[in-house]
């Protein structure tokens, strides 16, 4: 089995209550409502939502596409970087180098985990893939567990919970323990780390009294819980769940639509039967052009009905439109820009309900990167090193590039923004290209 299909199933399960409780003296954090709807937040995201039955109804997949357009906006807007330490730096850029792709699972899962493992790499976990133990008053991950499922045989399974525990007096205690089942519903009994070669090195349980941050970076979606109004995140999509279900349900009908109006030809059956009674060979694209129809029937009738397929497509583009509305996107990021003629206050408000949005969620991610960056230094013994962490957007939602570029020529010019600094921005240069770049030109300018 798949590690991380095992661990989203344990995750989705959550073994049982009685075993968290029985195992840390804790309840978690959540309700079964809520771990139910962030199962359907992943099946949703993964094309199976409920309603999905791959024959009439097909899932179209918007789940995707509205995570996707978040995830590119936010992340090409944003340029982040630590200062004052350039090996601390080099592992921030290493670290996040991939996050797009599992920034979009967070944000269909409502929530996402970057966590280090070890001084130069990190694992991002989405929120159907940890079990939240408690939250602070402000909505900050500060008990959580992190599992890790193996399956070494047909019927045996090891378990490793690795829990992570933060006092703001007492500091961070990170514990490991490892269990045994033969069966994917149970826990199963606590065996030594050792047990498993993998995990023989851990150590069961330490505290770093220092340590007054979680050690990980923790995202979570700027949307109200009315779930089970606990502090877990709810899904980027789940205000239009409903729609997204009526719009696979219109695609099915505009799907049917198609191949109910398919051309045909009904034929008596002798036309279909060579001179010796077999059954005429039809070429394969053509196999449903011909229908048989009794002999006392007309020996050819064609039918070839009209589609009526714009009414089914302007329904759909409706239902695109209400979903982005709902979820807070412009209108065209998934329906068709050219279905309906928009005033231009219409536009600026639809742009200005997307740039809100944004800009809520780059202000979660700006504070999970922090934590991210902090959790670096620590394992990297740095976080006295005296760096500062920078992180930026843009805002290009509302203003188009032109006008951007020629503020920034302006800000160049009365020395608000350093040139190699509008290079980077302007010509993808690294800094290093950039500053040798002006250094060039301030030379040549000087001979």
């Amino acid at each position: 089995m798949n590690i991380i299909t095992a661990i989203k199933e344990w995750v989705r399960r959550m073994i049982t209550r009685s075993d968290i409780k029985s195992t840390y003296g804790s309840d978690t954090a959540i309700t079964d409502s809520f771990a139910a709807a962030i199962n359907e937040w992943a099946r949703m995201y993964a094309g199976k939502a409920e309603w999905v039955d791959n024959d009439s109804v097909h899932s179209l997949r918007l789940e995707q596409s509205i995570t996707r357009e978040f995830a590119n906006t936010v992340l090409n807007e944003m340029t982040a970087t630590v200062f004052a330490n350039d090996k601390l730096n080099e592992i921030y850029k290493s670290a996040v180098e991939d996050i797009n792709k599992h920034f979009q699972r967070g944000l269909a899962t409502g929530a996402m985990v970057i966590k280090p493992l070890g001084a130069d790499k990190v694992q991002f976990v989405s929120q159907d893939a940890f079990v939240p133990i408690e939250y602070d008053v402000n909505g900050r991950l500060i008990k959580v567990i992190f599992p890790e499922i193996k399956q070494i045989s047909e019927s045996t399974y090891v378990t490793r919970l690795e829990y992570h525990s933060l006092d703001y007096e007492n500091g961070l205690t990170i514990t490991n323990r490892a269990f045994l089942s033969h069966t994917k519903d149970t826990l199963g009994r606590e065996i030594p780390l050792a047990s498993v070669d993998e995990w023989a090195n851990l150590v069961p349980e330490i505290t770093y009294p220092a340590m007054l941050r979680p050690a990980f970076g923790y995202y979570v979606n700027p949307i109200d819980n009315t779930v089970d109004n606990s502090h877990g995140g709810v899904s980027i999509f789940e205000p239009a769940r409903h729609l997204i279900r009526l719009a696979d349900i219109q695609f099915g009908r505009l799907d049917w639509e198609f191949e109910s109006g398919e051309r045909a030809i009904y034929a008596d059956e002798l036309a279909l039967k060579t001179t010796d009674g077999k059954k005429r060979d039809v070429p394969r694209l053509k196999q449903r052009l011909f229908k048989t129809i009794g002999a006392n029937d007309d020996f050819f009738k064609e039918f070839s009905p009209q589609l009526r397929q714009a009414d089914f497509i302007t329904g759909l583009d409706t239902y695109k439109r209400e979903i982005e509305f709902a979820v807070g996107l412009s209108y065209g990021d998934i329906s068709s820009p050219q279905s309906v003629d928009k005033t231009a206050t219409e536009v600026k408000a639809s742009k200005q309900r997307k740039y809100d949005t944004v800009t809520a969620i780059q202000s979660n991610l700006k504070n999970c990167l922090d934590d991210l960056v902090y959790a670096l230094a620590f394992y990297n013994s740095m976080t006295q090193s005296g760096y500062e962490f920078n992180v930026n957007f843009e805002d290009s939602v509302l203003t188009d590039d032109d006008t951007k570029r020629t503020q920034d020529r302006q800000d160049v010019s009365m020395g608000a923004l350093q040139l190699w600094e509008y290079r980077m921005r302007w010509y993808g240069e690294d800094e290093k290209t950039a500053r040798a770049m002006v250094a060039g030109a301030n030379a040549d300018v000087v001979e």
